[in-house]
């Protein structure tokens, strides 16, 4: 593939300053703003064909469109009280102990990313989990810690789990039962790592006994707990017969929202916000821009670097350079500049980019548009970049090893 070095470089600038208006996530300058214009701007000029352009959009449109169903099913959750609840169960059931807690803090966030996206952990669960630690007297730092890294290395086990999760998943030709049973053992590793080393790293704070034991607990969110359960079954049983499993999420949106409609317990206004479509339009835009950058060099370059076959070292090499695209690029553009090389080498390829752009984004905060979000509901407490790298540095490289080397053994199986 011949590389235009004009049309690379001109892409490369747009898909920077993209990227800089996602990560500064200013209110004035909002990341759509910059990534429409300018992949309007790169179809202009010729850096990608209009037909080309079209096609990304329609190719990851059903998957940006099971994204919004899924931020407004983890709203409708939360407003039926459901992450309250279990967050207050959860403290209830650590008693007085730190070190409990975030065991429970660690289970609760890798079930709710898995079961709601990591959206629904950042968002919605790390303020319910701080304020959990706030009253009870102890560090909230472990535990804020617990629900931003597992909203990342969580997002494995399901194909709806994350954003990119959807993308590989497409690239895999897996059913959704496959997918989930490959990654079972990855997402249990990666969850059991993240524990051992933040348990290990925040010690200090988590022998000192709580001040404050939770002990009331807000009446169970039956039909919240009951919807939500339904249709993380539904996700299985559509597999089955070939539907798309975006239709079980769609129902309990529709379920949950005639719900609190109906009561005034959410408004629509509130359900638009939810859904978060200027962020899909962003996506949609992204995927233009980096099909530019591919087009122009980088799908050549990645095929010379990117190795192939399910045998353990390939596997582990690809996870490796996928963490790294993932912290230069964000994990995003990242799993859509690895997808179309990775491809070719087959599901195990894929898997372990997913990994790699999954787990490695903990590492900065840049990584991920998770890790970006989770800094700005943490506030004025969230750690410096240094702190929050330096904790990464501890937790990545172990849990990319060990949740590959996971990969590996169940493609064997």
């Amino acid at each position: 593939m011949s590389v235009d070095l004009l049309a690379l470089g001109v892409s490369a600038i747009v898909l920077a300053a993209t990227l800089l208006a996602a990560t500064a996530a200013s209110p004035r300058v909002p990341p759509v703003a910059v990534a429409l214009p300018g992949a309007a701007f790169l179809v202009l000029v010729g850096a990608v064909g209009a037909p080309e352009a079209e096609a990304a959009v329609r190719a990851i449109g059903p998957t940006v469109a099971f994204l919004v169903v899924i931020l407004l099913l983890a709203h409708l959750a939360d407003r039926e009280g459901l992450f309250t609840w279990a967050a207050a169960v959860t403290a209830r059931r650590s008693g007085r102990s730190a070190s409990s807690l975030l065991a429970r803090v660690v289970v609760l966030s890798a079930l709710v990313t898995a079961l709601l996206s990591l959206d629904a952990t950042v968002v919605l669960l790390t303020p319910v989990v701080v304020a959990t630690a706030a009253r009870m007297r102890v560090s909230s730092l472990p535990h804020a810690y617990a629900t931003g890294h597992l909203a990342n290395s969580a997002s494995l086990l399901l194909p709806v789990s994350n954003l990119t999760n959807l993308l590989a998943f497409a690239a895999t030709g897996l059913s959704f039962l496959h997918f989930t049973a490959l990654m079972t053992a990855p997402w249990l590793v990666a969850v059991a790592v993240e524990h051992l080393v933040l348990r290990w790293l925040f010690r200090a704070e988590l022998t000192k006994p709580a001040g404050e034991p939770v002990t009331a607990v807000p009446p169970v969110p039956v039909v919240g707990l009951t919807v939500v359960g339904l249709v993380v079954v539904g996700f299985g049983l559509t597999s089955l017969v070939g539907i798309p499993p975006v239709w079980p999420a769609v129902l309990g949106v529709v379920v949950l929202a005639a719900r609190q409609l109906i009561r005034g317990a959410t408004r629509w206004t509130d359900l638009v916000q939810a859904a978060d479509l200027p962020f899909a339009l962003f996506v949609l835009a992204l995927a233009v821009v980096v099909l530019a950058v591919l087009r122009n060099g980088l799908e050549a370059f990645l095929g010379a670097v990117l190795p192939d076959g399910d045998a353990l070292l390939p596997l582990l090499a690809v996870a490796a350079i996928s963490a790294v695209l993932a912290n230069l690029l964000n994990n995003l553009p990242a799993t859509l500049a690895l997808l179309p090389v990775a491809a070719v080498g087959g599901p195990a390829t894929v898997l372990a980019v997913l990994i790699g752009v999954n787990v490695g984004p903990n590492l900065t905060y840049v990584g991920s548009l998770a890790n970006l979000l989770w800094r700005r509901v943490l506030g004025p407490g969230a750690p410096s970049p240094a702190q929050h790298t330096a904790v990464g540095f501890a937790t990545v490289p172990l849990t990319l090893l060990a949740a590959t080397t996971a990969l590996w053994v169940a493609l064997q199986v």
